[in-house]
Parts: structure tokens; C-alpha cells; sequence
């Protein structure tokens, strides 16, 4: 039998309704792709690269206001500098391993720059937004198989995608998460507003945490799987990269707000946030678009903050991220990698038997 999402098996996460797909691509516009890069011979390849667009317009020319939050910092990203400065995306967010951080910014900007011939001339220079987590347990992360074109096929891929794939997929081949098989995982929750939906959506790249210390749904679920037997034996603490998108009109200071929030989530699963982890959010909302070349005075929406909307929007955040690990964690299967190296994916007939024993 195939893996299940969290949902499939019956369980939920928290209150809040969720998108008709239960991904970030209910945020309207938002599209996910993945290259994933599998080889054996000559040597172990076990990664490759997520693109997460904003939206389907020029992400130069039509810019989303953005915010970001560094959970702890031992990441490798680029571009959260000017969007810490300027409060905007100008690109598609990327995610990758961490070596391959240098090739998917060449690749962004190569096709970027194919599609907008005044990109580094008359209309000056552009910000890639890249994040990543070191795969390096399972991956041959030192032979640099990602490569521009990589970043270039996952753009694409997104372009055309429907649905969002998880699991061991993408950015997420390789990942490891609370000694468990990692990588992509998505879920979204819908914020009603005078009658018309609103979402926000999060996709994390999940790379993070002990065994012992994995939760779900309240449970101790490591404790549970503590005599479990398992062959990794990773001793990095990992990292995790958290996106956020909305179609809710919000400034960038909300936006910082939400993207606060998402540590939330990321605690309930069983993170502490080690000294070695990068755990990075990056939030956006196509709801406001910044002109690259605006004409007056910028009119920039946002949503009221002197009533419950935005607590609301701040419950969606943490039950989204919640949500988004644990749907990374079911779907991602047993994967082999460098060394004989073998991580498991995790157990989920026996932590859903758990839970659901377990129900108050």
C-alpha cells in the first residue's frame, strides 16, 4: 500500500477548516514543481530541487510583499537580506540542498533573465530567494549534482503542476526528520472574510530533531518508538525551511507576524530548535503586488488587526505548520543513500493504532 496523508488515516490538526486540497496551492496562483535526482552509480545521489511560485505573472515586474523570521539561525540562504530590507519577493522561492544553493541561483536567474532582457541592465539587479537543508546523511552532497538547468526544470515543473507531491520528492529526496524519512510536506486553512475564503498555505522541506523527542497530535509518539529499531544513526541536528503564502491582503509586518507563528507549529512536532539547525520561515502574500516600476504613491493593503481576524489567521499558521510536518513525515518512504546508508519511513500503522487508542 502506498503512504497516506495525516487525513487519510482520520486524523486532524486543530480547528480551522481547511483548502479543498489541503496545500499550499489553495492559496490562488500558488504553484508547486520538483526535480527529483535519484542515481546510484558511480556514486549516491539522493536530492533535488522545489520551486514554490507566487504567482503566475512576472515575479519581477509584479513583486509580492514578504517577510521572513530566523527560528535559529545556521541556515545558508539567499536573498532574506533585501527581503528583511525591502519587504518583497521578486522571484519564485526555491529549495534546495545546501551545496546546491549557488547552481539553483544561477538557474533562477538564467531563466529570469531569458524572459525579462532588462533584468541586470536598465532595471537593475535581482534577489533570488533561495533555502535550503543539508542532505548530506543520505546524499553525495560534495560531488554538486545539482546544476542550474535543475532550478530551471522545477520552475517549469511548477508551472505546470496541479497538485503538490510529498514526501521524498524534490528539495526533500534526501532529507532525514526526527530520525524518521523526511522532505516535502504541505497542508492550508481557510480564513473566511465577509463572505468570501481566504487561505494560507505552508510547505516546509523537513530536515530536523531527534527521535525521541517526535509528537504528534499531543502524543509522545518518539517515546512510543523509542525501542523502535532503526538504522540511521545521524548525529547533525538538521534544519527546516518553512513557507508561508496567503491570498489574504497583508503588509509585510503582518506578515512577520504569521511567519513568528509557524515556531509554533514546528514546537508541537517535537523541536527544540538545536544550536546546529537553520529554521527558516519566508511568508508572502499575493494579495498585494508591488509594481517594479510603481507610478505614485503604493497603496498597500493589510487586514485589521483590532478584532479576531488575525488571531485567526495566526491559529492557521500553527496548525498549518503542524500539519505540513507531520503530512512530510507519512508520505516520505524508506529511502537508501551513500554508504549502505538506509533512513526508514516512519511507522504509521503503529502511531495511528497509537493514537487512536490513545483518544480522550
Amino acid at each position: 500500500m502506498g503512504r497516506k496523508r495525516l487525513r487519510d488515516w482520520g486524523l486532524t490538526v486543530g480547528q480551522l477548516p481547511t483548502g479543498p486540497t489541503n496545500t499550499i496551492m489553495d492559496v490562488k496562483d500558488v504553484r508547486v514543481g520538483h526535480v527529483t535526482l535519484k542515481q546510484k552509480d558511480p556514486c549516491m545521489v539522493r536530492t533535488g530541487v522545489t520551486a514554490v511560485l507566487p504567482h503566475g505573472d512576472n515575479w519581477f515586474r509584479n513583486k509580492v510583499v514578504a517577510a521572513s523570521h530566523i527560528i535559529n539561525g545556521f541556515g545558508k540562504t539567499t536573498g532574506l537580506v533585501q527581503v528583511e530590507e525591502l519587504g518583497v519577493i521578486e522571484s519564485p522561492i526555491m529549495l534546495t540542498n545546501t551545496f546546491g544553493v549557488p547552481a539553483v541561483v544561477q538557474g533562477t536567474l538564467q531563466l529570469m533573465m531569458e524572459r525579462d532582457s532588462e533584468i541586470g541592465a536598465e532595471a537593475g539587479s535581482l534577489n533570488v530567494v533561495t533555502g535550503e537543508c543539508n542532505d548530506g546523511y543520505l546524499n553525495d552532497m560534495r560531488g554538486l549534482h545539482v546544476q542550474p538547468d535543475h532550478a530551471i526544470q522545477a520552475i517549469r515543473s511548477a508551472e505546470k503542476s496541479c497538485n503538490v507531491v510529498e514526501g521524498s520528492v524534490g528539495a526533500g529526496t534526501g532529507m532525514v526528520c526526527l530520525g524518521w524519512k523526511g522532505g516535502i510536506g504541505t497542508a492550508s486553512r481557510r480564513i473566511d472574510v465577509e463572505g468570501k475564503s481566504y487561505y494560507i498555505g505552508v510547505l516546509v522541506l523537513s530536515n530536523f530533531g531527534e527521535k525521541e523527542d517526535l509528537t504528534v497530535l499531543g502524543q509522545p509518539v518518539g517515546s512510543l518508538l523509542k525501542q523502535e529499531k532503526t538504522l540511521i544513526q545521524r548525529k547533525e541536528d538538521g534544519s527546516i525551511m518553512i513557507v508561508l503564502g496567503t491570498d489574504l491582503p497583508m503588509d509585510a509586518r503582518q506578515l512577520k507576524r504569521l511567519a513568528r507563528r509557524a515556531a509554533l507549529g514546528l514546537a508541537r512536532t517535537g523541536s527544540i530548535a538545536h544550536h546546529g539547525s537553520g529554521d527558516i520561515v519566508i511568508a508572502f502574500s499575493n494579495g498585494n503586488r508591488i509594481p517594479h516600476t510603481p507610478t505614485g504613491f503604493q497603496q498597500i493593503q493589510s487586514v485589521p488587526e483590532n478584532g479576531p481576524l488575525i488571531s485567526q489567521c495566526f491559529r492557521a499558521v500553527v496548525e498549518g505548520t503542524e500539519e505540513a510536518i507531520l503530512n512530510s513525515l507519512f508520505m516520505a518512504e524508506d529511502t537508501e543513500g551513500r554508504q549502505g546508508r538506509i533512513v526508514q519511513g516512519l511507522p504509521v500503522d503503529k502511531i495511528v493504532s497509537f493514537l487512536i487508542t490513545n483518544r480522550h
